[in-house]
């Protein structure tokens, strides 16, 4: 645990990180403003110590003449680069705090005590504090401050979520145009000719008389005729007979979105009574 009373005396000294190994030289010393106790360290960090980062105290500890995080090296050198001057605003605070893993509400402190987060000044200070001293008499400030505990001005800011709704280009699917091939029966019918042999009988007269008697008078013979017929031929041809492609066209639907969304509103509490806003918006303010 560090005590204020001699916080002055580590400026200048190393802090270590969980391990004890050396993370850098504390520049300054940065107090609560409610509390007054010490809250972060200065520390000045990077090659030749030209960064300067910002480490919370919380759970830190003396370590012979050196300062004890409870943070890694590599997580203070890595923490937010703030600008270091004689305060931390609250919204720098809590990116801190978020960085470094804590909650900022949890180590709130009594808002009995109002002032600005800062160092200690090397005098006696009735206003702003500044750089840790041991002639430091307290710690003053602004009067403004809410209840949960950083330091604000007499305003209260409401916010909302506003949806936008639109569209993006995504891949829907996928159609692929396959061919393939199919046997099926073809039908047809074609006239087929054929040679058939008949016997035929003429009398012997004067034109055929003299082939009639130019053989032997009797003799055994033969005489063979060709028959002819058609045979049915089938033959294939491959023909194109169309072209077919895919062609894509947008289509376009109407579709209903809803959305939560979500918005801070206000209630005023007074003398044991609650009233609730009813949206200023639409013209009926709280009074």
């Amino acid at each position: 645990m560090l005590d204020a009373s001699n916080i002055a005396s580590y400026r200048g000294a190393n802090l270590v990180d969980s391990s004890g190994a050396k993370v850098g030289t504390i520049q300054e010393i940065y107090l609560d403003d409610y509390t007054g106790q010490p809250e972060w360290v200065l520390v000045n960090t990077g090659l030749f110590g030209t960064k300067s980062t910002f480490v919370p105290l919380q759970g830190a500890a003396p370590d012979d003449q050196n300062i004890r995080a409870q943070f890694t090296k590599d997580q203070i050198k890595n923490a937010p680069n703030l600008d270091a001057d004689q305060h931390l605003s609250e919204t720098e605070e809590q990116e801190l705090w978020r960085y470094y893993g804590l909650d900022y509400d949890a180590v709130a402190t009594d808002t009995t005590t109002t002032g600005v987060t800062g160092a200690v000044d090397t005098t006696t200070t009735t206003g702003v504090t500044g750089a840790v001293d041991t002639t430091t008499t307290g710690v003053t400030g602004d009067t403004g401050y809410d209840t949960s505990g950083p330091t604000t001005d007499d305003a209260m800011t409401l916010s909302e979520e506003q949806v936008r709704i639109g569209t993006v280009q995504r891949e829907a699917g996928r159609a692929r145009l396959r061919k393939y091939i199919v046997t099926e029966d073809v039908t047809q019918t074609v006239p087929v000719s054929r040679e058939e042999v008949r016997l035929t009988r003429e009398p012997i007269t004067d034109a055929n008389r003299d082939a009639a008697y130019a053989g032997p008078d009797l003799s055994e013979e033969e005489h063979e005729v060709v028959l002819h017929e058609e045979a049915v031929v089938v033959d294939k041809d491959v023909v194109a007979t169309e072209r077919v492609r895919l062609d894509t066209e947008m289509v376009t639907e109407q579709r209903t979105v809803t959305e939560q969304a979500r918005r801070e509103e206000v209630q005023l509490d007074q003398d044991g009574t609650t009233t609730v806003d009813r949206d200023a918006r639409d013209g009926n303010p709280l009074t």
